[in-house]
């Protein structure tokens, strides 16, 4: 069930590129992320009700929650424009977790360590974007960054890695790694591109990052409701 939940994330990290990109409305992406929220909160809590207290399953778990909520409070935002500061702050736990599991796992599973790699810098954008209010660095619009490194890897990190799961078919090698970390590599250097391009050389883009309402952002910064 886990893995069930992982391949209805790509989805929504997916969505919500396209809304910090411009492409979608935040409202418009409150759907996916309120099932998708829900489902990750829901599936996880019925395998730990069966689990009896198993510390390897509890441990695999309960991760779950922070992603669950997560995509809950977007929706939240999305709809009733809630002031996205506190899911900004929210997002450095859920980094910091993510980027511990990315050194747990680098020894037994190189691929998932790039993974959790990955999903660590998302929310690390998250926290810069909507915790500290940062929308730009230098002549990079991080929303139009934050939106294509969701879009390009999204469903690569969570849907694709969710049907290998269930399939049986996932590889562990160093090689593999080596080519997760790659990937990796390429879709960071092909989001800046393609950021600078969206964003189309302005200094202003009035474009809701991540997800947040448009009534809530001001040149692409989250502003207090």
């Amino acid at each position: 069930m886990g893995n069930v939940g992982l391949l209805l994330v790509g989805v929504a990290l997916f969505v919500n590129g396209l809304v910090s990109v411009g492409l979608v409305s935040g409202r418009g992406a409150a759907p996916i992320n309120l099932f998708v929220g829900a489902a990750q909160v829901v599936l996880p809590t019925l395998i730990l009700v069966q689990s009896n207290g198993d510390p390897g399953i509890v441990n695999a778990t309960w991760p779950s929650y922070l992603f669950g909520f997560t995509y809950l409070w977007f929706g939240f935002i999305q709809i009733f424009e809630i002031d996205p500061r506190g899911f900004g702050w929210y997002s450095t736990f859920v980094a910091a977790i993510a980027a511990y599991y990315a050194i747990k796992s680098v020894g037994a599973d190189p691929v998932f360590a790039v993974i959790w790699a990955t999903w660590a810098i998302m929310w690390t954008l998250f926290f810069v974007l909507l915790g500290l209010g940062v929308a730009k660095v230098g002549r990079l619009d991080l929303g139009h960054f934050t939106g294509w490194f969701l879009i390009l890897l999204g469903i690569p990190t969570c849907t694709v890695s969710a049907i290998l799961l269930l399939n049986g078919i996932w590889p562990t090698s160093v090689a593999a790694g080596s080519v997760a970390l790659v990937v990796l590599l390429a879709a960071t250097a092909l989001s800046v591109v393609l950021s600078r391009r969206s964003a189309g050389g302005e200094d202003v883009v009035d474009v809701a990052p991540a997800g947040v309402p448009e009534g809530s952002v001001v040149g692409s910064v989250p502003q207090p409701a």
